[in-house]
């Protein structure tokens, strides 16, 4: 490596050094598009950012390994799937390709992998089922919910003030 990277570590609230897990390789996560409509310029933000950012580790000599969900399965999606009279599948394929032609027309690198939650179902259902077991879930109306309780650590991340967040209550309603 050539320069070092300096990021802004949101754990430490620090500018700190890279170091990377495993040198010379750097691995991240980018959350992908939920594919029920076409992504606008507010979604390819963060595409464009984690662009930059892979462009510049790979200048200073870092091999890089990202992975990007890409969301083909939630209650809206089955919702507008079922308006339109097909399967996910076929609702979600002209928005991923549509996606994934944007990208190419705004010239960004495609990541690494680019898995679909309906790839990983399984997995899924038995995270959940590790989850419930180990007591950290609830159900509510038929859905099974994470227990921020029972993580002392949730939200420290993002600075959360998990006293602040009310009881049961959620973003979106099923």
């Amino acid at each position: 490596m050539n320069d070092e990277m300096r990021l802004f570590n949101t754990l430490s609230g620090r500018v700190e050094t890279l170091a990377p897990v495993a040198p010379p390789e750097v691995g991240f996560y980018t959350c992908g598009p939920t594919v029920y409509n076409r992504a606008h310029v507010g979604n390819f933000r963060t595409m464009v950012a984690t662009d930059v950012l892979r462009r510049a580790l790979r200048h200073l000599g870092y091999r890089v390994r990202e992975v990007m969900n890409v969301t083909d399965v939630d209650d809206r999606i089955i919702q507008k799937a079922q308006e339109a009279g097909t399967d996910l599948r076929e609702f979600t394929a002209p928005y991923i390709r549509a996606f994934e032609e944007d990208m190419a027309t705004l010239r960004l690198e495609r990541p690494e992998h680019m898995p679909r939650a309906t790839e990983h179902i399984a997995e899924m259902i038995d995270l959940i089922a590790r989850l419930q077991a180990r007591g950290h879930t609830y159900t509510a109306e038929g859905s099974v919910y994470f227990r921020i309780a029972s993580f002392p650590e949730y939200g420290r991340l993002a600075r959360l003030d998990v006293g602040g967040i009310q009881a049961g209550a959620r973003v979106d309603t099923d």
